[in-house]
């Protein structure tokens, strides 16, 4: 026995290696749209790791320090520290600007195709039973993403920074009741303080990153319980024996690898799951996804610049930045807040909820729990494992056009102040159209989607179908009689 077959034997005999191989014949449906997932894990990592770099140049503090480096007009000022050691990883640690740029991109890429994930699940019906509770992780994890985006902001300590989260302390500290103890506890007291910068970076680089790896660890698990979803087979499909049917949900694997005993599998039968084996095809697969996350990344690194925090200067409590906006990501909240009008503050028994609440956590949380909801919804009774096709489904379909162009519209109410200038006008004269638009455009946007793909011609026909049904049920009793 050579040693590194004694070496495997050592780890099977205490991990049962045996059982865990099971696992690499597990068959993934060749779809692109499925990468989507990887794409968003694969940024992650790099978040991760790009997150390390940078931490370790990266001060925590608002304490007063004397700045000494590249940039010319900060020379020998006296720069909070925070700010000090992001103009330092920028302009004077090797790497550290392309570094700091690939962590901002593959934040926008993390989020981006964690949304077109959940829209591509979303359309294709795949949130339905019995994957519901990966629907439920899912949009903790696009709520999570965000958050950890918005912690981020604060610890450059620039001008532009301080203001953004500003804003979210005071929408924090709007929460009826809890307002004042949890930004006591987040924001270290009265923003800024000096222990702001330090909780946010705690958050932001240990508490909120774990929460996101423990959520797609989870994510990855219920998956390989219950397996993909598989869009529906045009024929019969023939291939190697099929893997022992599991306790998922899904039953087998067909794969499409050489070898076995062939076996027809119907092309209605979705017991089986038929794709490429995750080792080594879909491996290799992934690896090429990877590799073309990292280009893209290092193109977008290498290219496109990040938010200049030399042009927009340290936190200046006794000036405001004339243009805030957040990333886009975040925008759709922003307008709500924007839209929300003031006499929307109200006390119910006697407990004070503002119009700041409102817009910045109550809106957005109605459409949060809205998403999280939704397979309770348009839910099915017994186990579902094709995907649908949305050309096919006018009433999801339909409610999912409209809750895209809902937060485009609120992403537009965000950008106002833009927008006012185009027009040449004001953003007070742009606010009651803007809040007509948030409740016509997305409603009319559904309407027309559900009418174009034969949905009231369907409410017609189911009522004439069952009358159909009706009379051919007479009609067989007549017969049986006979």
């Amino acid at each position: 026995m050579s040693r590194l077959e004694a070496a495997y034997e050592w780890a099977d005999s205490r991990l049962d290696l045996d059982d865990a191989s099971d696992y690499l014949g597990k068959a993934f449906p060749a779809e692109d749209s499925f990468l989507l997932g990887e794409v968003a894990l694969f940024c992650f990592l790099v978040l991760v790791s790009t997150g390390v770099f940078l931490g370790f140049f990266f001060e925590p503090s608002t304490t007063a320090v004397e700045y000494e480096g590249s940039v010319a007009q900060y020379q020998g000022e006296e720069l909070p520290a925070a700010f000090k050691s992001v103009l330092n990883i920028t302009y004077d640690v090797p790497f550290g600007m392309l570094i700091r740029r690939m962590h901002h991109w593959a934040a926008h890429l993390f989020v981006a195709s964690m949304a077109l994930h959940m829209l591509r699940v979303f359309f294709t019906g795949a949130y339905r039973n019995p994957r519901e509770p990966n629907w439920l992780v899912g949009t903790g994890l696009a709520g999570m993403s965000m958050f950890a985006a918005y912690t981020g902001y604060a610890l450059p300590f620039d001008e532009f920074a301080s203001t953004a989260v500003g804003i979210g302390f005071n929408v924090a500290k709007s929460i009826p009741l809890v307002g004042d103890p949890l930004a006591q506890i987040v924001f270290g007291g009265s923003f800024p303080s000096s222990a702001t910068i330090p909780r946010l970076f705690f958050l932001h680089v240990l508490v909120i990153p774990v929460v996101i790896a423990g959520l797609i660890g989870v994510h990855m698990l219920i998956l390989l319980k219950q397996k993909h979803t598989e869009a529906q087979r045009d024929e019969d499909v023939v291939g190697p024996e099929p893997a022992a049917a599991s306790d998922g949900a899904t039953g087998g694997d067909a794969t499409a690898s050489d070898g076995g005993t062939a076996t027809r599998v119907d092309r209605d039968d979705d017991t089986v799951v038929v794709g490429l084996p995750a080792f080594p095809n879909q491996t290799a697969v992934s690896a090429v996804v990877f590799f073309l996350t990292m280009a893209t990344l290092s193109l977008l690194a290498g290219f496109l610049p990040v938010h200049n925090i030399a042009e927009y200067g340290p936190q200046d409590p006794a000036s405001t930045p004339s243009l805030i906006m957040p990333d886009w990501f975040l925008m759709w909240g922003y307008g709500f807040l924007k839209l929300t009008p003031s006499w929307l503050s109200f006390d119910v028994l006697g407990v004070h909820v503002s119009s700041e609440f409102v817009g910045g956590l109550a809106l957005p949380g109605l459409v949060f729990a809205a998403v999280a909801v939704w397979p309770f919804v348009d839910r099915e009774p017994e186990p579902v494992h094709f995907t649908a096709n949305p050309l096919e489904r006018p009433f999801p379909t339909a409610v999912g056009i409209a809750g895209v162009t809902f937060v485009m519209v609120a992403s537009i109410a965000g950008m106002d102040v833009i927008l006012a200038e185009i027009l040449h006008t004001s953003t007070a004269a742009l606010k009651p159209y803007l809040i007509a638009a948030l409740v016509l455009v997305p409603a009319t946007a559904g309407t027309v989607v559900y009418a174009t793909l034969g949905g009231f011609r369907d409410d017609e026909s189911d009522e004439g179908d069952d009358g159909g049904t009706d009379a051919d049920a007479a009609e067989d009793a007549e017969v049986d009689d006979d």
